[in-house]
């Protein structure tokens, strides 16, 4: 089957790894960083390159919110006692801070974690940071909404194996608690399994990750990493090949990926698709905070970065639901070694004391007005949709083409009226939906879940 390929991360980053690769300079970069990055032992060609990446790690200005879920200062006070709170579980043992622990990176320090009773997890706690931004949640993507997984592990009975409807009732039972959810939800101001989830997604999408020193060179700074760590984000972006897939502000595409780790008895994103195609293949996490947040991956199995670099280096098992483009036999130096773990590093922030989430401003709900024309074909490019928005009549048969040159795709809908799913869609493939009634749907991909199209279907006739 077909999988991402480099020149599939957007413009943006091929013209970034582009120039890294070929040492073009950039219009405009600024004679007097390229000067700085000069001095600090760097060829110009190389200061060229990061003042290209510069623009790809800049931090958003607001928290995106649902329109059915708005984020207030009571609601997210709520949600972080909530969270807080061991009453959660079954045995009144377990909070949600149990396993994501804000000293560990809003993970556990673990290999796997511990559910209600000790009993270990098949997984390990995975990190809350950034989870505004995040289109599903969980290693395998299960979860469509924070709200969708803020209720599961509270009710699932290996984690916390609490009813949402019984600790409803334990919660109504505390007038301190009583007071908090009217405070939170005034129109509707009752203590129900609903209202619980809702606070602890509000509380969850305000833990936006610290600045750090990376985000002072991003801002400008060029003295704010050192050279060292700058032949480290070259690395990164260059044969090393991480940026594959830690994209953006937050270091990650929130794709579904087999990374060649040698137990693959858990099919990860295959058995929430039913797709075997991408069996084994987990959630990319975020590297915010990475230094917290050890042991690493889905199953906890690598204990430190070095273990993490030495997997992508060497110890990547060789299967066929493996990503052409992932890192692996990379024959660093140790040097490059060094330079790749100094990079890094300057996204943690340091100290022993569990850093604050950067606080932003919350984003005003919009209904995004969907385009007059009416459109038969989208196409699949760079790992999106294009167009991204469409207005079709009720009984026309959209049609989506994937025309990646190495990528497949897996497009889905989940909707009450509308349960669409294409399989993969290797390259060159088209799918066509047919949509039952008139109403606004959205499709995304399975694989690639920062893809979406909206589509707003109108009843026939002119």
């Amino acid at each position: 089957m077909g999988w991402h390929r480099l020149a599939d991360l957007g413009l943006a980053v091929a013209l970034a790894i582009l120039l890294i690769g070929t040492g073009w300079a950039v219009a405009g970069a600024g004679h007097g960083s390229d000067a700085v990055e000069a001095a600090s032992g760097l060829a110009a060609a190389d200061a060229a390159s990061l003042a290209a990446l510069r623009t790809l790690y800049r931090r958003p200005e607001v928290i995106p919110v649902p329109p059915d879920n708005p984020i207030t200062p009571a609601k997210a006070d709520l949600g972080a006692r909530l969270f807080q709170d061991p009453g959660l579980s079954g045995s009144g043992t377990l909070s949600c801070a149990s396993c994501h622990d804000a000293a560990r990176g809003f993970s556990d320090g673990r290999p796997r974690a511990i559910g209600d009773g000790g009993q270990v997890l098949a997984r390990r706690s995975p990190t809350l940071w950034n989870l505004a931004w995040a289109p599903f949640l969980f290693w395998d993507g299960r979860a469509a909404s924070l709200e969708a997984q803020a209720a599961m592990p509270i009710e699932e009975h290996a984690e916390m194996n609490q009813p949402l409807g019984a600790l409803a009732e334990r919660l109504s039972a505390d007038p301190s608690y009583r007071a908090a959810f009217a405070r939170a939800f005034p129109e509707e101001p009752a203590v129900s399994p609903a209202n619980i989830v809702r606070a602890l997604a509000a509380f969850e999408r305000t833990l936006v990750s610290p600045r750090t020193r990376f985000d002072a060179w991003v801002e400008g700074d060029d003295t704010a990493l050192t050279p060292a760590e700058k032949r480290g984000l070259l690395l990164f972006h260059g044969r090393a090949g991480c940026a594959n897939c830690h994209q953006g502000w937050a270091l990650t595409d929130h794709g579904f990926y087999d990374i060649g780790l040698p137990d693959a008895s858990d099919r990860g994103r295959g058995a929430v698709l039913g797709l075997p195609q991408v069996d084994h293949a987990f959630k990319t996490p975020t590297l915010r905070e990475i230094g917290r947040r050890g042991p690493f991956m889905h199953d906890g199995s690598l204990a430190t970065l070095e273990a993490v670099i030495d997997h992508y280096d060497r110890g990547v098992v060789e299967r066929p639901t493996l990503p052409p483009e992932l890192p692996r036999r990379l024959g660093l130096s140790a040097t490059e070694r060094a330079d790749l773990l100094a990079f890094l590093g300057t996204l943690t922030v340091p100290g022993e004391e569990p850093p604050s989430p950067e606080p932003l401003p919350v984003a005003t709900p919009e209904t995004t007005a969907m385009p007059p024309a009416t459109a038969g074909r989208i196409s699949q490019r760079g790992r999106r949709f294009d167009p991204g928005r469409v207005t079709v009549p009720v009984g026309t048969l959209l049609e989506v083409v994937n025309d990646e040159e190495a990528t497949a795709h897996n497009v889905r809908i989940d909707d009450p009226r509308l349960h669409f799913n294409s399989g993969i869609q290797d390259p060159g493939e088209t799918v066509a939906i047919a949509f039952p009634e008139p109403g606004r749907y959205v499709a995304f991909c399975g694989i690639h879940p920062r893809m979406r199209l909206e589509v707003e279907v109108r009843p026939a006739g002119p």
